[in-house]
Order: C-alpha cells, then structure tokens, then sequence
C-alpha cells in the first residue's frame, strides 16, 4: 500500500484530492493548519494533523513517521492579488513552508514523486493561450513564489533526483470551496454575496475572461498522476479550455442560484485581464485528462451545495503588509 502525504487537506482541492487517494487504495495522511479549509471536509478515513508545512519540526516528524511514497503539495494562501500586499506571508507560506517539504522528501529516501499544484499565474499577461514552454513572466508575489518552488523542485530532481510533477491549475470551483474568502474564489464570492442578498461585486467593466474549471475534473487528475510514470518531471497546464467573461459567469451564477442578476462594478484593479491555457500537453501523456464539465453544470452542482451549507461570513486579513494601491473594498466587512 502507498502512503502519501497531502497538504491543504482540508482545503478545497486538497479534500478532493485526499478522497480520491483513498479510493485508489493509498493511505492518506492529511496536513492543514486550517486558516482557509474545515475539517469538516476531511474525507473519511485520512489521518489528519493539524498544523501548517512552515513547521519545520512536525514535518520531518511526520515523514520520519510516516515514510511516505508520495507527496502531494496542495497547501497555499493562493490570493493573487492580495499578494502584492503581504509579500512576507505570502513567501513564508508559499516558498518558504515548500522548501520544508522538498527538503524532508529528499531526505526521506522514500519518496517516489512530488506532485505540486503551482498556477497559471505563473505566466503573467499577454501570452495566450498559456503554454507550457512559454517563458514564464509572474506579475504577482503570489505567481513569483509559485515559480520559485517549480524551479527548486526542477534542480532538486537534477541535483537529488527527486521526481516531481508540477500542474498549473487554474480558477478552481466546486463543492467544499470556502464562499467566506473575499481576496479569491471569484465563483465562491458571488455566491456567498447572494445568499447575504448583496449585489455581485465586480472588478472593472467585467470583460476580463478566465477558463473555470470544475473539481471534479480536475482533483482525480491530480490524484492518479502520480502513478504514471511518463507524466514525472513535468509541467501541466490543467483545466477547462473554454473562457468567458466575468460579466457572463455573473449572469449564470445569478441564474443557478436562481436570482436576477444584481452587480455593482468597482474600480478596476491591477490584475492579468485574459488568461486561458493550451492542454494539449496533459492530453498527450496523461491521457483523457478528466472530462470538461459544462459551466451550468458544474456551478448548478455548486450552487446545490452552497444552499445546503448557506453563507458565511466574509472575513478580513487582519496582516495586511503594504496599505498603497490596496483596494478600498478588501478594507471593509
């Protein structure tokens, strides 16, 4: 039996990704330190600690424990453009708790791969569709961060030979996602602000596109790449092909949770305005890389969810590092 690890466990993705370990057999041992996820989405039957990978002492303690066969490195605080603003959080959880976890894998001596989730923000503006072979260009602490890690986990594969698969998921929505965090999950925010009977809160004019992606195409892809060998030392685009623009992800969010679409633009932001990726890379070596499930589906799946669990409350990031250029709305309740 394979033993892994999985950070952000009780995360959205991380949940995900942990339950579908489970049911291919694996022994799953879960590591979050809870400030984005809820235990109440531990699957069934996954060991769980409590506690954060920029712990450097629980984490040796838990590979010496454990002697894991694979890691899966899904814990982040993954606010893109919250990150220009506390650059020193965002590197201690982002970089600094990852080298604590590639540092433990190589001294292990047991671990088979390193699977990580890194981000399309790695790529920054103007290179569309997102390649795999593009020069990567982050415009945000968040995408840097992300970057750095891909290229440590690349030159500890060099120097130690440590075997690693990097995805690049991107705008990740579904069930178990937390609607309270109003710096990310754009899907999740809209939702929550529906339930409150607030008006959807937009950025700009709206025209900026994404690609969203359902989970469940995309936490089974993470799951069992790992037990494909072709797919080690890797980078992967991962993801929905179609994008649409914020203004008609509103109107179909509005429409599932069936409402009339209210929405109150604010000022722009600083922020990639189109951003969709190429996929033929996964198709080629992983296969049928999950199928892509329709947006009114897969938001009228989340939207079932998010009634049955109903609002939460939008909290604010009490550490803010940089006040300049911070939008006035990430300022109040």
């Amino acid at each position: 039996m394979n033993t892994s690890l999985v950070t952000g466990c009780s995360g959205f993705i991380g949940s995900h990704a942990a339950e579908e370990l489970l049911k291919m057999g694996h022994k799953v041992v879960g590591l979050d330190d809870l400030s984005g996820g809820f235990t109440d989405n531990n699957p069934a039957g996954m060991e769980f600690h409590e506690g954060s990978v920029c712990d450097r002492v629980l984490v040796d303690r838990l590979f010496k424990e454990y002697k894991f066969d694979f890691v899966f490195h899904l814990a982040a605080y993954a606010a893109e453009g919250l990150s220009h603003f506390i650059k020193v959080f965002n590197y201690n959880n982002n970089l600094i708790g990852s080298m604590n976890l590639i540092n433990s894998s190589i001294n292990s001596g047991t671990v088979k791969c390193f699977v990580y989730t890194s981000s399309i923000a790695v790529y920054g503006k103007g290179q569309l569709p997102m390649k795999e072979d593009t020069v990567p260009m982050p415009e945000d602490s968040y995408g840097i961060a992300k970057l750095a890690v891909e290229y440590d986990l690349k030159a500890s594969h060099e120097m130690f030979g440590l075997d690693y698969i990097v995805f690049r998921p991107h705008n990740v929505y579904g069930e178990r996602q937390n609607i309270g965090d109003k710096y990310r999950n754009v899907i999740g925010i809209f939702m929550n602000q529906i339930l409150q009977g607030q008006p959807m809160t937009i950025f700009g004019d709206g025209t900026q596109t994404r690609a969203f992606s359902y989970i469940d195409d995309i936490a089974p892809v993470i799951a069992r790449s790992a037990e494909v060998p072709q797919a080690y030392d890797n980078v992967f685009n991962l993801g929905a092909d179609v994008p649409y623009t914020v203004n008609e992800l509103a109107e179909t969010v509005a429409k599932v949770m069936g409402v009339e679409p209210q929405i109150r633009h604010l000022e722009p932001r600083k922020e990639v305005v189109h951003a969709f990726s190429d996929h033929s890379k996964i198709k080629r070596i992983l296969g049928d890389a999950g199928h892509s499930t329709d947006l009114t589906e897969g938001l009228s799946r989340m939207a079932a969810w998010v009634k049955t669990h109903g609002a939460r409350k939008a909290s604010l990031f009490k550490n803010i590092e940089v006040s300049k250029n911070l939008p006035p709305s990430w300022l109040a309740d």
